[in-house]
């Protein structure tokens, strides 16, 4: 079931809110982190509230469930593909997103790669970064993110916008708080090695979001604080 656009707006508002009340503690600026909407197992209906409210990016877990949903949107927005990517399936994310923010590996760098340079386009990709060192989790080691970044740096058809990580899920918020402290000095390390300003910092959802811009996140994954469970 679909709920009302009011609805939509009065989470949006409310997680605003939450942005900026989490900016001012930290001594910066709301407009330096984005909101981008987490769209994944909901309809057309909810990239399209996004873009109506005003927001530009959305997020989506699943290369073939995006492909779905497209079509049925209209509005101009930013397809961000957040979760993992198998790198047989390179050719048709690069097809299908603006940008893949869970790239992990030297192989998928490759992959990305050929498939832009086949697409004749430059694809935005973060590095995606196991920085709180969660079993559970995607992403490069912190030891062996210098090695990856020198590989996409290489690769003509990939821009390389920043880095990418998702806190282990603990009630302990000190857990969260050094994996984004990790991030943002790997951020800030790898930016000053390699010469690159790797401006993005995607960390934090609805549930971490806090700790997450205090450490420096540029942009904030929000699903469930949006569009309720499903």
């Amino acid at each position: 079931m679909t709920p009302e656009y009011s609805t939509f707006v009065s989470n949006a508002d409310t997680v605003r809110a939450e942005i900026t009340t989490a900016c001012e503690a930290a001594g910066r600026v709301p407009t330096e982190v984005e909101l981008l909407a987490v769209t994944k197992n909901h309809g057309a209906w909810a990239p399209e509230y996004a873009a109506r409210y005003g927001l530009t990016g959305v997020g989506e877990n699943r290369v073939q469930e995006a492909m779905e949903k497209k079509p049925l949107v209209a509005a101009p927005l930013r397809w961000e593909l957040i979760g993992h990517l198998q790198s047989n399936k390179a050719r048709v994310a690069a097809e299908n997103f603006d940008r893949v923010q869970s790239v992990d590996s030297v192989k998928l760098l490759r992959r990305l790669d050929a498939a832009a340079a086949e697409l004749n386009r430059k694809l935005g990709v973060l590095l995606q970064v196991n920085a709180g060192d969660d079993p559970a989790k995607f992403g490069v080691d912190l030891a062996d993110a210098p090695s990856l970044l020198e590989a996409a740096l290489a690769l003509p058809h990939l821009q390389v916008d920043g880095l990418m990580t998702i806190a282990p899920l603990a009630d302990d918020v000190s857990i969260a708080q050094r994996t984004f402290a990790n991030l943002r000095e790997l951020r800030d390390r790898l930016a000053s090695d390699f010469g690159t300003p790797l401006a993005t910092l995607s960390m934090g959802m609805s549930g971490d979001l806090i700790p997450a811009i205090a450490a420096g996140s540029t942009q904030v994954r929000i699903g469930t604080a949006l569009f309720g469970r499903r």
